[in-house]
């Protein structure tokens, strides 16, 4: 049987998510003890993963778990700041499952009744993931989400006019494993990215920044420039380098739910 950290509470049984005026914060101090363990590598993270689904936990769990953590950031930066906008949240999403993770945040961001439109990034109509498959899946009754696929750059730079109106980007557009100079679609999302925090929309990135390395702190390019980014289970290596901190805003981590028996090595 495996055991959850000691003191540990998982984003879907932590009651103090709920709370309609989270601001960020709140939920800084509410984290704060997850920020202060010992920093790990993008490596190191993906092994805790596979051992812990190898000790039963599912990667659907963990997915849940992270976009949960994810929405509640995203409604504690919306309550944390006063600015015109639709009041509609831009979800742009990679095909892998850091776009899964992304996909879970807009499910519960409509049970906050906050609106979003959900952009699969990716050339392909479907993610790459079973886990991130059936959450895109999940979004199409949702009257308050709106689901857009882009396959190509062109497409993704339609997704400047009116920006500026949005009221918060979520990047999750690509996780780990970046390297070298990006490709269309996904470099044009990032444009959409960069030119929509110019116009004062705040920028939200799932557990990197894309195109940042999540142990070295080393850009690809592009690369998303953000106000707040979520990472998850401890902080990243990366993300403490000066690079990081430049391109990473606000850090915070949230936990995730993964067994102690995991996070060994």
């Amino acid at each position: 049987m495996s055991r959850v950290i000691a003191n540990e509470v998982a984003p879907a049984d932590d009651p103090a998510l709920a709370d309609p005026n989270l601001d960020l914060e709140k939920l800084t101090a509410h984290w704060k003890a997850y920020a202060a363990r010992h920093p790990m590598t993008a490596e190191r993270m993906r092994g805790a993963d596979r051992r812990a689904q190898r000790l039963g936990v599912p990667g659907g769990y963990l997915m849940e778990q992270a976009g949960i953590a994810v929405a509640a950031a995203a409604r504690a930066v919306l309550n944390s700041i006063d600015r015109k906008s639709s009041g509609r949240v831009l979800v742009l999403a990679g095909p892998g499952n850091n776009g899964g993770d992304a996909f879970v945040a807009a499910r519960h961001l409509t049970g906050y009744g906050i609106p979003s439109v959900v952009v699969l990034v990716a050339g392909d109509r479907q993610p790459g993931t079973a886990d991130a498959t059936a959450n895109w899946a999940a979004l199409e009754q949702l009257e308050s989400v709106e689901r857009i696929q882009v396959a190509s750059g062109h497409e993704a730079l339609l997704l400047l006019n009116g920006i500026e109106r949005a009221s918060l980007v979520i990047d999750g557009l690509l996780g780990t494993g970046v390297s070298g100079r990006l490709r269309e679609p996904v470099s044009q999302a990032v444009e959409v990215c960069l030119s929509a925090r110019r116009a004062g929309v705040p920028v939200l990135s799932i557990d990197t920044p894309t195109a940042l390395d999540l142990s070295s702190g080393a850009p690809s390019q592009p690369n998303v420039r953000a106000d707040l980014t979520v990472t998850f289970h401890r902080p990243k290596e990366g993300l403490i380098t000066r690079s990081g901190r430049v391109h990473a805003g606000r850090v915070l981590v949230a936990p995730i739910g993964l067994p102690a028996e995991a996070d060994v090595g």
